[in-house]
């Protein structure tokens, strides 16, 4: 399709499919789209979501809480199907109005809490449980920035590089080279602070951390939309280092499979209800 001499109308209007291959699940309006209940386990916090990089932020998360002993951090977590346009049912509507996932529901107190936003999410379980967030004003305002830097950045490198390079009906040249640029920028800014810095936050391991590692660590390994020779990945040496020491960690790696329903089985884990079940997963693999 030839968009080279587009012009757009004055008024515009939903009158057609638009997004690729997301184009069946892409509307102009919110709310629900049907009625539909969210499942509920038995722990206190009740977690809604896919192993997109916006989801593994929080399984990682709940993961390292458990790892450290938090009693009160065990969740159960629910695969949401979102080519399926289950994020648009009324039950997580009800959890998040924004129908994106990942959506948390915290029934530890006398009301249920719901969060959404995954970085609003990391910020609610540090603060919680008092854990991978600095208490002092400086490093903790470096750990929030950089958190908040992912939040801000990721559109370019999801909505918009992966869109136009990986996802869209036809290739164009100018959105791919634009965003390619800004992608690029931003691996640089990463670098640079991962020179002089062991970890983003400084010299301990934080939400920042677990903010950007799913999308810039799996980018930096030609994971994210397969992009990785086209990036020239490999030449950020420093998010290169990072990446594969966040990536030893046990509960990293736990994480990354909660919710995950495609790849290598031994990669999947669709649902998570207690610890064993990555050990159940796992024998039950070995057997078939």
């Amino acid at each position: 399709m030839d968009q080279s001499n587009y012009t757009p109308p004055k008024i515009w209007v939903w009158n057609k499919e638009n997004g690729g291959k997301f184009a069946r699940i892409n509307r102009p309006v919110a709310g629900a789209t049907h009625e539909q209940e969210l499942p509920t386990g038995r722990h206190p916090l009740q977690l809604y979501s896919l192993a997109t990089p916006n989801g593994v932020k929080v399984t990682v998360m709940l993961e390292e809480l458990r790892a450290l002993g938090h009693a009160g951090a065990e969740y159960d977590a629910w695969l949401i199907n979102i080519n399926e346009g289950e994020q648009f049912g009324s039950g997580f509507v009800s959890v998040n109005p924004n129908s994106k996932i990942p959506a948390l529901l915290d029934r530890s107190g006398a009301a249920p809490v719901r969060v959404f936003e995954s970085g609003a999410i990391l910020l609610y379980l540090a603060e919680k449980f008092g854990a991978f967030l600095p208490t002092a004003a400086e490093r903790r305002a470096e750990c929030l920035s950089w958190l908040f830097w992912q939040m801000g950045s990721a559109p370019y490198l999801g909505g918009g590089f992966g869109h136009f390079y990986a996802y869209a009906p036809s290739k164009m040249e100018y959105p791919i080279d634009r965003f390619a640029m800004e992608v690029k920028r931003q691996l640089d800014v990463l670098d640079r602070r991962l020179a002089d810095s062991e970890f983003l936050a400084g010299a301990d391991y934080s939400i920042a951390d677990i903010a950007v590692w799913p999308w810039y660590g799996a980018l930096a390994k030609g994971l994210l939309y397969e992009a990785g020779e086209f990036l020239q990945v490999q030449d950020y040496r420093h998010v290169q280092r990072w990446t594969d020491q966040i990536a030893q960690r046990p509960a990293v790696q736990r994480g990354r499979m909660v919710n995950r329903s495609w790849g290598e089985p031994s990669s999947q884990l669709r649902e998570r209800h207690e610890a064993s079940d990555f050990e159940t997963r796992t024998q039950a693999q070995l057997e078939t």
